[in-house]
Formats: structure tokens, C-alpha cells, sequence
């Protein structure tokens, strides 16, 4: 997965199409990605204590990394992410002006 925490993304795709935002959480195993204030559903929480009332919550949700694209720092446009070492580092970069992400 090409896509980290705190990565600036464009959804691509789904209800949220043209939005952006930051990565807050990155799921590599179900290859998903939860972005801050984005991809909100509703929740409902159930009173933990007695007298305390339930309650429902606007979560941010996990949605599939196919469905957003990384947008790079030096361009500001959406972008493919390549690979290149540099020594015995793995570096990510941008696919339009070459610039590292």
C-alpha cells in the first residue's frame, strides 16, 4: 500500500467524490484508509453508566485506498506514487513532476 498516515489525499470515487483530506489512520491488511472528517457515518452509542442517556455519533469510516489518490506537496495535484532508492532507502515520489512525497 503506496498510501501512509498524514498523506494529503483526493477521494476519487463514492459519496465524497472531490473532497480532500488528511489520513488519519491506515488499515494495510484490509488495504483501507480512515481520512479525518470524511466518510462520515452515524453511530450509536449506548449509555455506559445508569441515568446516562445514549447517544449518536458522526464517525469517520474506513473506505478502500482504490478509491483515493495521493496529492502532491510540490504540484498540488492528484498523483500515482513510484518508488526509487536512494542508498538502501526505499523513497516514494511523484509520478507528474518527479518531486519526493
Amino acid at each position: 500500500m503506496k498510501i501512509k498516515k498524514g498523506d494529503k489525499i483526493l477521494i476519487v470515487k463514492g459519496k465524497d467524490r472531490g473532497k480532500s483530506g488528511k489520513i488519519a489512520r491506515a488499515l494495510p491488511n484490509k488495504l483501507m484508509v480512515v481520512i479525518e472528517g470524511l466518510n462520515l457515518r452515524k453511530k450509536t452509542i449506548k449509555p455506559k453508566r445508569a441515568g446516562e442517556k445514549g447517544r449518536i455519533v458522526s464517525v469517520a469510516w474506513p473506505m478502500r485506498v482504490e478509491n483515493v489518490m495521493i496529492v502532491c506537496d510540490a504540484c498540488n495535484k492528484p498523483t500515482r506514487v513510484g518508488y526509487r532508492s536512494q542508498g538502501k532507502k526505499k523513497i516514494r515520489y511523484c509520478k507528474k513532476c518527479k518531486a519526493t512525497v
